[in-house]
């Protein structure tokens, strides 16, 4: 089955929301317009294909709850740029990357694999409930708004009050 072509128009407007949205979430795009764009063609093609837009650069199931970690943003965008300087994709870019004082290198892939993801699911209670002591990941706060997120490490910058890192405490 061939998917038609998405016009120009969907791809520019697409491009510019999702620029939006990382801008005021604290994150950047790579400044490649043109090498951002077929990213968003990706994402966008997915989307018809799936229903869902996962990330253009890994190979998605077609089943929604297997490929979760790999919607767009993808669960390992921030680690990503933590020591990468961009996503796997380089769809996000850090800011050194982006002002051109950090060069783009290949970016490990640290999605485990199908059988390993598996492993990783903590068990639930009856009620669905995970236990705290079963999180797979430790849980950050902000302490100016109470943002929370599940992650390694905090983000570099919070997605609500903008604030870095370093005011984020460990909550679980």
């Amino acid at each position: 089955m061939t998917l038609p072509v998405t016009p120009d128009s969907i791809v520019d407007a697409t491009h510019s929301a999702l620029k939006k949205e990382a801008e005021d979430g604290g994150y950047r795009l790579n400044p490649d317009v043109d090498f951002t764009k077929n990213l968003v063609r990706g994402l966008l093609k997915n989307e018809q294909r799936y229903g869902y837009r996962a990330c253009p650069c890994r190979l998605a199931s077609g089943k929604k709850e297997e490929d979760l970690d790999i919607i767009c943003p993808c669960d390992y965008r921030d680690p990503d740029l933590d020591e990468s300087g961009a996503c796997y994709c380089a769809l996000y870019v850090s800011d050194a990357v982006r002002n051109g004082s950090q060069k783009l290198t290949p970016i490990p892939e640290r999605r485990p694999s199908r059988a390993d993801r598996k492993k990783l699911q903590p068990p639930a209670k009856p009620d669905g409930a995970i236990p705290f002591a079963a999180l797979p990941l430790p849980v950050w706060r902000c302490k100016v708004c109470g943002y929370l997120c599940a992650r390694e490490q905090p983000p570099g910058i919070c997605p609500i009050c903008k604030v870095p890192k370093d005011r984020f405490e460990r909550f679980i």
